[in-house]
């Protein structure tokens, strides 16, 4: 069987059938369905082996749909939907572990790191105008047949554009300011960047960078909900259209499909809120409107 071909197939492509799919790249269809079968198997052997996998797994599709969800609803979800019985300090390692908490008013679960500077969040009822008016930044968590990994990107607020983004297996801060620096090198700066609380962004070496190009410093207040929510909603979007349907096997296969997805987000997938135009256009336009002016 060719994986690799399957591999290729998008289930929720616009204006192609799976069946016409299958034709153009010249593979069965019972040939994609058995690929599908054998990611099942593979998932499941994984989760025989350790059961953290499946849980963590659980969490971060009920929390990807339910972002306000505490420990004590995804818990409740946990039971309900999926019959799972664990108890919540097992929920709420294991959050920490995907380095993730709810986005409602509540006590985070995560705690920043005491020793770095914090600084006060400077976009309450800003009006979002420009591109590069201000970026903003998170990290997420995504799970492979191999293990999980952590993915960050730098986002455009005005165009929703994603700037940079790397891949690690690991929440060293290294990876973050690689994402950084990307974004700097190759779109300027912005005049405010966004951040929450956690000690990769905190950090001497993420905030001095900020510093040394002039750019002011804004990080998500304790109980606010939705101070980073358009990276919160590129994270439903890229696990909706991408992650839960790829099942990737691999970090290097996760970087690929996530590459591939950035691309289509930027370049072709269109934004209700951006009055059904896409990132890229939106972007490139307002800036040589900029220019010009």
């Amino acid at each position: 069987m060719d994986f690799n071909k399957a591999n290729l197939i998008d289930p929720l492509h616009p204006s192609l059938s799976i069946a016409a799919q299958c034709a153009l790249i010249q593979l069965s269809r019972s040939s994609y369905y058995a690929h599908l079968n054998c990611l099942k198997e593979k998932e499941d052997a994984l989760i025989a082996n350790d059961p953290d996998e499946k849980y963590m797994g659980m969490i971060d599709r009920i929390y990807t749909e339910l972002p306000f969800y505490g420990s004590r609803k995804i818990l409740r979800e946990m039971k309900i939907r999926h019959g799972i019985v664990i108890n919540r300090k097992h929920v709420q390692r294991l959050m920490n572990k995907l380095n993730i908490t709810s986005i409602a008013p509540w006590k985070r679960t995560s705690i920043p790191d005491s020793s770095h500077k914090k600084y006060p969040y400077l976009l309450r009822n800003v009006k979002i105008e420009r591109v590069n008016q201000v970026w903003s930044t998170d990290i997420t968590y995504i799970q492979t047949h191999n293990g999980y990994c952590y993915l960050v990107a730098v986002i455009d607020w005005y165009s929703r554009k994603v700037l940079s983004w790397r891949m690690s297996c690991t929440l060293e801060t290294s990876f973050c300011v690689d994402a950084l620096e990307d974004a700097l090198s190759n779109f300027g700066k912005p005049e405010i960047f966004n951040s929450d609380q956690g000690c990769q962004f905190t950090s001497d070496q993420f905030t001095g960078i900020l510093l040394e190009n002039n750019i002011s410093i804004s990080m998500d207040g304790k109980g606010r909900a939705l101070d980073n929510i358009f990276v919160e909603r590129l994270w439903r979007s890229l696990k909706y259209e991408n992650i839960y349907i790829k099942g990737y096997e691999t970090l290097r296969d996760a970087k690929a499909g996530v590459s591939e997805y950035m691309d289509f987000y930027n370049m072709r997938r269109i934004h209700q809120n951006l009055d059904y135009k896409i990132p890229n256009d939106v972007y490139f336009q307002s800036q040589t409107r900029r220019n010009a002016a």
